[in-house]
């Protein structure tokens, strides 16, 4: 591990000498091999962060590289998309999961590369960092911390910063 990895693990996460709780997937934190799409499973490994998404009606760009959600953006979640596990743009045909929701669970959203960018149908998708619903309140598989701790984070993280989920 290296000084700048957010370390997960089913008790809590460390990042840069602080302790965070965070929660995350119903299913436990599972090996990468064993990651499906709905299993509501987070996969173990260690996952560059690749992006950052904000809703601008609600936040400021946490970072100079953040990029603004809109009403018309989603995420790819159907293995039959050829779009699987990618942004996409209404209309959109394929099932996919709302960027911008009228909840605040992805004000803030750090892009993890699980299953990125060369998708495998079915592997699972979407493997972000936002805001969780309540205190250790499980995700559908991805890891989730309060909006405060979440914030502090996204200010700090930096290019070479990974998250790195262990079982």
């Amino acid at each position: 591990m290296k000084p700048l990895d957010i370390v997960v693990t089913s008790m809590g996460a460390r990042f840069l000498g602080r302790h965070f709780p965070c929660s995350v997937g119903r299913g436990g934190i599972v090996p990468a091999r064993a990651k499906r799409e709905g299993d509501g499973a987070t996969p173990a490994g260690t996952h560059r962060l690749v992006g950052m998404l904000y809703n601008p009606a609600r936040l400021t760009a946490p970072a100079d590289w953040a990029l603004p959600v809109s009403h018309a953006d989603r995420w790819s979640d159907d293995p039959r998309d050829p779009d699987y596990n990618l942004m996409v743009r209404l209309p959109h045909a394929f099932g996919h999961e709302r960027l911008m929701r009228p909840d605040p669970l992805y004000d803030l959203v750090l892009l993890t590369d699980w299953n990125w960018p060369e998708a495998i149908p079915g592997r699972g998708s979407a493997i972000f960092i936002h805001t969780w619903r309540r205190p250790r309140f499980p995700t559908a598989g991805c890891v989730a911390f309060a909006r405060h701790d979440l914030l502090w984070i996204a200010a700090r993280i930096k290019h070479q910063t990974r998250l790195v989920i262990r079982e």
